[in-house]
């Protein structure tokens, strides 16, 4: 076990050792283990932790109350934070949730476009600028000072995702479709994520992304929890 746990990059002998010897590890042996295992634990919730507002969609066939242009934003923020951390040969349990979520929020922004159909022309001209620089960017072959421009501006692409979802939250005193179960794992994991990345050493500006998200995450959350209120059916509203 300890053979295929070293494979991935998870060293457990420290803390074995340790052990075996009869006393308990000491932090400077156990915290990189603990953040290797919240790593990975990331990356394994990763792959569902959009799935609870997809089937709130397609359940209430409705997209009431969500902004596209933040679920948008949020594709095009996953797309340069996955690069960026290709580009840098960063270990995959320090980025790994972020190919599940991009893929994830592609399937989400599909389904918001078929609930609001008829599409603006300017919707159709955003998704295609998307498909056609999506792929170089994530293939790394742009100037390597634009790369890093692009990286450091996904932390304002990240905190504009959620802004006009906040906003729109406000303004209506309701969050209609927003999923409770994706804004509690999406605030769960950037606040593990935050001490992920301090652990492996990650670039400040990684750090920093990460911090957004928490402030963000747990605002949409604490209004989720203030003004989401029971689904009225029809026929609950014609027996009032």
């Amino acid at each position: 076990m300890e053979k295929y746990l070293s494979a991935i990059g998870i060293d457990v002998s420290c803390a074995l050792n340790s052990l075996r010897h009869g006393s308990f590890p000491h932090k400077d042996c156990l915290l990189p283990l603990i953040s290797k295992l919240l790593g990975y634990a990331i990356v394994a919730a990763s792959t569902t932790v959009k799935l609870p507002q997809i089937m709130k969609i397609l359940q209430h066939q409705s997209v009431r109350g969500l902004s596209m242009i933040s679920f948008e934003l949020e594709v095009v923020g996953y797309t340069i934070s996955l690069a960026y951390c290709l580009h840098k040969g960063l270990p995959f349990s320090a980025y790994g949730e972020l190919l599940f979520l991009l893929i994830q929020a592609l399937i989400l922004v599909t389904i918001i476009y078929y609930y609001s159909r008829p599409l603006r022309t300017t919707t159709w001209i955003r998704a295609l600028i998307y498909c056609a620089v999506a792929p170089t960017i994530l293939g790394g072959q742009i100037d390597p000072f634009l790369f890093e421009a692009l990286y450091a501006s996904q932390h304002a692409i990240f905190l504009f995702a959620r802004i006009p979802q906040i906003l729109k939250n406000f303004s209506n005193r309701s969050t209609g479709e927003l999923s409770f179960l994706t804004s509690l794992m999406n605030s769960a994991g950037s606040t593990v994520r935050v001490f992920t990345s301090l652990q492996e050493n990650a670039p400040k500006s990684v750090v920093m992304g990460s911090a957004i998200g928490v402030a963000t995450n747990f605002t949409i959350l604490l209004q989720i929890l203030f003004y989401q209120k029971p689904r009225v059916t029809e026929k609950e509203k014609k027996t009032k």
